[in-house]
């Protein structure tokens, strides 16, 4: 018998499927940027760069719209790991990510509505999104507007420290968007937890 759980709100998922379209674009696009060849691009220069200017833009408003909406929802205390025996829960999660869940072992922290996210998940993701996210549209707009650059950082050049931090933080998400993605297959069913953040349902 499935039981189901009502988990996640509606603007939550938009944001989510939205946050998620904008980096793909950005991803792609910052590719094409920096690594391909110039005779066999993914995107051609000129238009990946106004595509990747207009998807930051799009990125930073959606940012702005997460923070607000978990402050206004109050569900900003699902990004904080709730004491206590954090640490020790992580190990037990990464444990169970590492070799448990190919045994068949259960869940060690299933999500509830009142918790969605296991310690490790609740610390990577306020990481990325508190940390990591807003480093890279900072970043991108100094960028997107080089007269507010300074003219020396660090003693170098002002906008090379940024440029550095901006790939930096964009290759951290990138990989975090793979492991994302896979982690997602990590539910009762490999679409269990992709399809919750569909419908808003976990069924289990």
């Amino acid at each position: 018998m499935t039981n189901r759980v009502f988990m996640l709100p509606l603007w939550i998922r938009l944001w989510h499927w939205s946050n998620a379209l904008a980096i793909i674009v950005l991803s792609i696009t910052g590719i094409s940027l920096h690594f391909s060849d110039p005779n066999l691009p993914l995107v051609e220069f000129s238009l990946a760069a106004r595509i990747h200017n207009v998807a930051g833009v799009c990125l930073a408003v959606l940012w702005v719209v997460f923070v607000i909406g978990n402050i206004v929802t109050g569900n900003w205390w699902q990004y904080i790991p709730k004491p206590p025996g954090i640490l020790g829960r992580c190990i037990t999660q990464m444990k169970y990510y590492g070799g448990g869940i190919f045994k068949g072992e259960p869940e060690p922290f299933p999500p509830t509505p009142e918790v969605n996210f296991n310690a490790l998940q609740a610390i990577t993701y306020w990481s990325i999104m508190y940390l990591v996210l807003p480093m890279v549209i900072a970043t991108g707009l100094v960028f997107l507007y080089p007269q507010f650059a300074p003219d020396t950082l660090f003693g170098l050049d002002g906008l090379l420290p940024v440029a550095l931090l901006h790939y930096l933080g964009a290759a951290v998400i990138l990989l975090f968007m793979v492991s994302h993605i896979y982690l997602g297959t990590m539910g009762p069913k490999v679409s269990s937890l992709f399809k919750m953040m569909i419908t808003g349902w976990y069924e289990h």
